[in-house]
């Protein structure tokens, strides 16, 4: 992560800054403003730093427990930015068109993804090899179709646990349906929109390529540093168990060799006491002998 001093000139050269004009605005972005210059409204790079680093800490913390975080930008200067950026995390996006019903009704969207991979598999190991041209060619382009808007979010299991959404005012359905289903959101918010509807609002140009790009960027670095102390500690848990595992057996192995010797000890006792034994017995028997063969010539 950058420092302040650098990421703040960053912002600036991204033209981070630039809002609407000043009849388009949202009067709760106020205190985001920081000035008005040509009837254009001046956002507050440092307000924008701190929206970042707050954001950047929650995804990251997010990310480092196993959850998705969904990327969402149907705008067309955003599409390749976030598709890029989700892709890099290993996050689902929406980048084409948001299907309502997407978060709310999300049985009915899996059997869809399930239908396109259903499809492509079809199309890979042959099997549409027995159907017409053009029942191939009509499947073809329903997978295709499929694929564009589902692409995104083929790998994602449940409902995401976060949304990040470049432009709430173009994204409202998505907004709506992530809060209507208590998931938390990301955003960057203009001077038109209204920063109270999100859980984490970042004061931002939401149109400009390059300020998509940077705090997407920013935000995605996060995320990426939460995936690795995720897999870091995985790895930790996993040799702790393993040398916890290998104590085990350590201390399996001492007690069955310290148990041998014990059994052999008291074999080699057992076996003293014996011999013992025996040279007793044998003396006794020797004096009975002489003490018979002494007493004959005295009868005599």
């Amino acid at each position: 992560m950058e420092d302040n001093k650098s990421l703040h000139q960053s912002l600036l050269e991204a033209g981070v800054h630039f809002g609407h004009l000043k009849k388009k605005w949202n009067p709760k972005m106020l205190p985001y403003i920081f000035a008005e210059k040509n009837g254009i409204h001046i956002i507050d790079l440092n307000k924008t730093i701190e929206g970042l680093d707050e954001a950047a800490a929650a995804l990251k913390s997010i990310a480092k427990s196993g959850k998705k975080i969904m990327f969402v930008a149907t705008k067309k200067q955003a599409k390749e930015i976030v598709a890029e950026a989700a892709a890099k995390a290993n996050m689902p996006y929406v980048t084409e068109r948001w299907l309502g019903g997407m978060l709310t009704n999300f049985t009915t969207i899996r059997k869809s993804v399930k239908k396109m991979q259903s499809i492509e598999k079809m199309l890979e190991d042959g099997t549409m090899d027995s159907v017409t041209k053009k029942e191939r060619l009509t499947l073809t382009r329903s997978k295709e179709k499929m694929e564009k808007v589902l692409g995104g979010i083929a790998q994602m299991g449940r409902v995401p646990a976060a949304l990040f959404i470049v432009d709430i005012s173009h994204e409202h359905i998505a907004l709506a349906e992530a809060k209507r289903l208590g998931i938390s959101t990301f955003a960057m918010v203009d001077t038109n929109s209204d920063p109270t509807k999100v859980d984490f609002a970042i004061p931002a140009n939401d149109d400009a390529t390059k300020s998509i790009a940077i705090v997407t960027q920013y935000l995605t670095a996060a995320i990426l540093e939460g995936l690795e102390e995720r897999a870091t500690s995985k790895d930790e848990e996993e040799q702790h168990e393993d040398e916890e595992e290998t104590s085990k057996e350590r201390g399996v192995v001492m007690t069955e060799e310290e148990e041998g010797g014990a059994r052999g000890g008291r074999g080699k006792k057992g076996g003293t006491a014996g011999a013992a034994g025996g040279r007793s017995r044998q003396g006794s028997g020797a004096r009975g002998t002489r003490k018979t063969t002494g007493g004959g010539p005295a009868k005599r």
